[in-house]
Formats: C-alpha cells, sequence, structure tokens
C-alpha cells in the first residue's frame, strides 16, 4: 500500500477516500503461476490508459510495482493466485471536484487461487439483466473503473433468480459482457463476440482469445446482437483473466450445446498462455 508492505488488518484506506466515496480509480486483476504473471505488459497498459483518461497521475513506476507484487507473493504457500492492483485518485475536499485530491493512492493485494480443473471449469447459467443497462457509447466502459455496481447489481438479479452470472446489454438491446467477463459465441462457420463499440470492457483475455483464433487461422467477428441470437447460437463462452475460458450451457430459458471448436481453442489459447506468463 503506498510502497509498503502491511498485513490486510493495518492496510486501512480514510473515509475521505475519493475511491471509496465516489469509485473515483481503477483497478486490474491478473493471474500470477509461481513467480510469473499473463499479460504483465497488457495489464498495466490499460492501467496506465485508464489513469490518463481519469486525469490520475501513477506515481510508481513499473519496475517499484512489479518489485511490490513480487513482495507481497513471496510468501504464498499456493502455486496460483490473483494479483488485484488498485488506483485511487486519493483524499480530496469533500464533493464531486476532484481539485485537491493530489495525492493518488495506489494499492496491490494478492488473493490465493484454486488451480484450474483438469477438465476444466464447470458450465455456467446466464440470466440476461432486465433492470440494468449500460449506457451505449459510454466512454468509461473502455476503463476498468472502480464504479462496477451495475456490475454487482446485475449480478445479484441473477443470483437471486438461480443464475450463475448476468449476461448485460446495452441501451440499443445489444450484448455487451457478462458482469464480470467478455462473451464469445459459435455460428455456423464463425465465432463471435460484441464489438468494443457495444460498451463491452476490452478485456485482456479477450485479447489473447482474439490471437488464439488467427494462431488456428480462424476469424472472429465482432458482431453486434441481441441475447436472442446467442440463444439460437451453436455455443456460448465467457472469457475471464482469472479462469480463461468458461462454457455456458443455459441462456435464461435456453439450453446452450458446447460447440466442439471450443476445444481447440482452448488448447490454442493454452498454448498462447505458455508463451505469455513472464517472470514478475
Amino acid at each position: 500500500m503506498d510502497g509498503q508492505v502491511l498485513p490486510v488488518a493495518e492496510a486501512l484506506v480514510p473515509v475521505f477516500d475519493r475511491s471509496f466515496l465516489y469509485g473515483d480509480g481503477l483497478f486490474e486483476s491478473l493471474p500470477w503461476d509461481s513467480g510469473r504473471l499473463f499479460r504483465w505488459r497488457q495489464h498495466w497498459d490499460r492501467l496506465a490508459l485508464g489513469a490518463k483518461f481519469l486525469g490520475i497521475r501513477i506515481h510508481w513506476n513499473e519496475t517499484q510495482v512489479r518489485a511490490g507484487i513480487r513482495a507481497i507473493t513471496a510468501s504464498l504457500t499456493t502455486p496460483q493466485a490473483t494479483v488485484r492492483m488498485h488506483l485511487s485518485r486519493g483524499v480530496g475536499p469533500r464533493g464531486y471536484s476532484p481539485r485537491g485530491a493530489d495525492v493518488p493512492r495506489f494499492i496491490i493485494t494478492a488473493h490465493p487461487s484454486p488451480p484450474m480443473p483438469l477438465d476444466g471449469w464447470p458450465a455456467l447459467t446466464l440470466k440476461t439483466c432486465s433492470s440494468f443497462k449500460v449506457a451505449a457509447g459510454d466512454p468509461l466502459s473502455a476503463h476498468k473503473s472502480a464504479n462496477k455496481l451495475l456490475n454487482v447489481l446485475a449480478r445479484a438479479e441473477a443470483e437471486g433468480e438461480g443464475f450463475d452470472d448476468a449476461l448485460l446489454v446495452n441501451t440499443n438491446g445489444m450484448v455487451t459482457e457478462s458482469s464480470s467477463g467478455n462473451v464469445f459465441w459459435w455460428e455456423p462457420g464463425s465465432l463471435h463476440t460484441p464489438p468494443l463499440t457495444t460498451g463491452a470492457l476490452p478485456g485482456v483475455t479477450r485479447g489473447a482469445l482474439l490471437d488464439a483464433a488467427r494462431d488456428l487461422g480462424w476469424a472472429v467477428i465482432e458482431t453486434p446482437a441481441p441475447p436472442s441470437r446467442l440463444a439460437t447460437s451453436e455455443g456460448i463462452f465467457l472469457s475471464f483473466s482469472t479462469r480463461g475460458l468458461v462454457p455456458v450451457r443455459a441462456l435464461d430459458a435456453h439450453q446452450i450445446p458446447t460447440d466442439a471448436r471450443q476445444s481447440p481453442l482452448q488448447d490454442a489459447f493454452l498454448r498462447r498462455c505458455d508463451l505469455e506468463w513472464k517472470p514478475v
């Protein structure tokens, strides 16, 4: 926390911190495996781009942050973990104006995680969120801001109806992503994902999957689509930085098959991952 290694109980944030008060900050979550990080450059660059967009200066350079990650992961007893970086604008005067909030806060945490099951992650069920929609054209959707209340409420709605995750749509009725991952679906002869212009986050694992598909000589078509198009597709899966590819077995009342093309894509993705794990 701001360059100090602290026990969680001592890592306290002031009540006037703007990330706590207004969600005025950014975060990144990335996988750690035995001293290596997956796609560090893409995660760091996305954080830096978001900080520039919000007008928050990152006072800690990349070398210092990587040293901090090494310090807090040194005592981990599990080979896999999730490293989370959180940037807050810091403490400022009361009110929405960011003036006077000139000392940003940077926090890194490590969260032990279980290894990926040998037969992959269990398939999920999705519920199209009806109560909350992503604003089409919102420039904030390109950044992983600390304000994720829409995602929280959408997930709560889905879980309250017995589903694992929520499928988000924008104000034009087009699918954007799930509450915590990017969305892909299979159609005859093609793989599709929503374009970023719908409000989908430019996910790091999404980018790795696009590269993996290219490794196979496949094209991924960025397609604006309503949930009904996914419901009649040949398969759906989600992508997460911390879990990779996770299949979907149901969308609303529709049972979703698992497309046979997902297996070679998963293999290509894992081969690419082997190349892109880099020492901290």
